[in-house]
């Protein structure tokens, strides 16, 4: 349907695309959208790749998203943001966390990490880049850095037109679905992840 969004989260095993995709899944379920949430786990435990697709709108029958139909592609490591760059719509949305994890053959120096990624995409795609852990590391606790990209990816799908996401209630979803310690610093995580240009 022409009403129906799509949302791709990537990212590598232990950034907590899964933490964030729950917490997006739930807000938007609570401002009444029709929603629909896919995992896939690629070895996560050790540092393989993880991604979630959501689509929501009236009605959603699937949660799969084929190439060129992401409206927005959060990507929590750079080189996942290149793996995952056919995905994105035109005109969609790219936001990519300015953070790269070697893979395990880059650590064994069977290959490097490829160099110029950020440059490339920006020329492909409308593309926000954001520095998500160092913005964690600065509010003290750098695990938070899915959380900034959180606010990242509600901010772009408001801006271009998704207004209702505004009035969900994104402070109490969180305040559930984190430790009560880490209830605080992840609530100035999602505001700075809104503010970051």
């Amino acid at each position: 349907m022409s009403n129906t969004k799509a949302i791709l989260l990537v990212g590598v095993g232990g950034q907590g695309t899964i933490l964030a995709s729950k917490i997006l899944s739930e807000g938007l379920v609570s401002a009444g959208f029709d929603v629909k949430m896919s995992e896939i786990h690629g070895m996560s435990q050790r540092g393989g790749n993880v991604s979630t697709q959501i689509r929501y709108g009236e009605k959603v029958y699937s949660p799969i998203i084929g190439k060129g139909e992401a409206d927005v592609i959060v990507a929590f490591e750079v080189m996942e943001a290149l793996r995952w760059i056919e995905y994105l719509t035109e005109g969609g949305n790219f936001i990519i966390n300015n953070y790269e994890i070697p893979s395990v053959p880059i650590l064994m120096g069977a290959a490097k990490y490829p160099q110029g990624i950020l440059d490339e995409l920006s020329s492909k795609a409308k593309t926000r880049i954001l520095n998500a852990n160092a913005i964690a590391e600065k509010l003290g606790n750098k695990q938070t850095q899915n959380i900034v990209l959180l606010g990242a990816a509600i901010r772009a799908l408001s801006d271009s037109g998704d207004t209702a996401l505004n009035a969900i209630a994104w402070k109490e979803i969180i305040t559930r679905n984190v430790k009560a310690a880490f209830t605080e610093v992840n609530i100035q995580a999602f505001e700075e992840g809104l503010r970051a240009n």
